[in-house]
């Protein structure tokens, strides 16, 4: 089969073209395009690569089809700050801002969501929550989610995560999601999937502290004393 590999800033230089018309076996993936890249350069790709398919974010295992348009570019330019996609913060957060990271002039539809710091669930009164995570792996779990959503919806373009950490007060919210697709479809579940996957396995850990005390939830209706 046919394909065409459009190469985007330090690639293109390193190739000496933008665009490479290509035949590959069928079936074929991403991986596969990558390590022909790699067989025909000599040496390996450089890291903090991205890859789009038909102008969608691809993951390695991504099937390739004839006629498909593959898109390999670098990180995009700008400040570290600017880059950041999944993190963690001890600042106040902005839905303005989590949904800037993620907007672009082919993106109709952003879908926000914010966990919020709640004051009274049943009869439990909260003054404030206390946030623990295990900082570095709880930046690569959002990724691994962010990750399963590309899979579970290959129409979803950019996804953005930020989590409070330290003490986050009622009505503040402690999470901030953000999902970008070129249509609304699809993009209110991805952003369902992503909250339920946090709370599942990102390695962060709340307090709740209010006028009866503190203690830690440390799973599903486990509530550890502090």
């Amino acid at each position: 089969m046919n394909i065409r590999i459009r190469l985007f800033a330090s690639l293109r230089d390193m190739f000496g073209a933008s665009v490479l018309e290509r035949e590959l076996d069928n079936p074929a993936t991403v991986a596969d395009v990558l390590a022909l890249l790699v067989s025909e350069r000599g040496e390996p790709m450089p890291g903090n690569l991205h890859v789009a398919v038909n102008k969608e974010y691809a993951n390695p295992d991504t099937p390739v089809h004839d006629g498909d348009e593959v898109a390999i570019f670098p990180t995009v330019s700008g400040g570290a700050e600017e880059r950041k996609r999944f993190w963690l913060t001890t600042e106040p957060l902005s839905l303005d801002e989590v949904a800037a990271r993620v907007t672009a002039a082919d993106r109709g539809a952003i879908v926000l969501f914010s966990g919020a710091v709640r004051g009274i669930t049943g009869d439990l009164q909260t003054d404030y929550l206390e946030y623990e995570a295990y900082e570095g792996m709880a930046e690569k779990t959002f990724a691994q989610i962010a990750d399963e959503v590309r899979e579970r919806w290959p129409q979803i373009e950019d996804i953005a995560i930020v989590h409070r950490v330290g003490r986050v007060d009622v009505c503040e919210s402690s999470v901030i999601i953000a999902v970008a697709a070129g249509h609304r479809q699809g993009a209110f579940d991805a952003c369902a999937y992503v909250i339920e996957r946090i709370k599942q396995i990102a390695p962060i850990w709340k307090k709740e502290v209010g006028p009866d005390g503190d203690f830690w939830v440390e799973g599903p209706g486990e509530h550890v004393a502090g």
